[in-house]
């Protein structure tokens, strides 16, 4: 009886470790605490890579959104008016290389030229711009409101011989050219607004 109880006791105690020794050599691939683990490892690393690119895009949007401010703003203390004389110049002013820019408001009703009595009359309010040389030419232009300028081909000073007719005059007026103003460099138009000079 003493030795069937041993053999037993034995027997269990292989059972036992054999039980143990598989828990022990349990494989990584087989043991889903250890496949938990790697995975959360990998979504915390994806999570932070991703998190840095949206942070770096972030960045990147509001460096443009600061440039875009910067220009904008460095007009903001100037008037409408004064950029349009000076965009008005740096595109259509014959001599870009002027001491003096000056503005002369001519209102509707007021000869083309003074001088000629049979001078037809503005049809509106326009802007006569010029340097302060006759050399650096005139611009005589109505604005539209839109970014568009209606030119007139009306010199500074007329030469010629009058009476030259109102049919000559009123041709000037029905040749009128419709133009474009681009925005141009801003530094270009400051440097110009600096000159300005209002005439009487």
């Amino acid at each position: 009886m003493k030795v069937f109880s041993k053999i037993i006791f034995a027997g269990s105690a292989i059972v036992l470790l054999a039980g143990c020794g598989d828990d022990a050599n349990e494989s990584p691939e087989e043991n889903p605490a250890s496949d938990q683990a790697q995975d959360t490892g990998s979504e915390t690393e994806e999570s932070t890579a991703s998190t840095g690119q949206e942070a770096e895009e972030d960045q990147t949007a509001g460096s443009e959104e600061t440039v875009a401010e910067s220009e904008e703003n460095a007009l903001s203390s100037y008037s409408s008016e004064q950029i349009e004389y000076a965009r008005v110049w740096l595109q259509l002013g014959p001599n870009q290389d002027i001491d003096g820019l000056y503005v002369k408001q001519i209102p509707a009703g007021t000869p083309l030229n003074p001088d000629d009595e049979t001078s037809a009359t503005y049809p509106e309010d326009v802007i006569q711009l010029a340097g302060s040389r006759l050399v650096d030419g005139v611009v005589t232009y109505s604005g539209n409101g839109d970014g568009t300028v209606n030119v007139y081909n009306v010199p500074l000073r007329w030469d010629g011989e009058y009476p030259a007719g109102e049919a000559f005059y009123n041709n000037l007026i029905d040749n009128t050219e419709l133009v474009a103003i681009n925005a141009g460099e801003d530094e270009d138009v400051i440097r110009l607004i600096e000159l300005l000079e209002m005439e009487p």
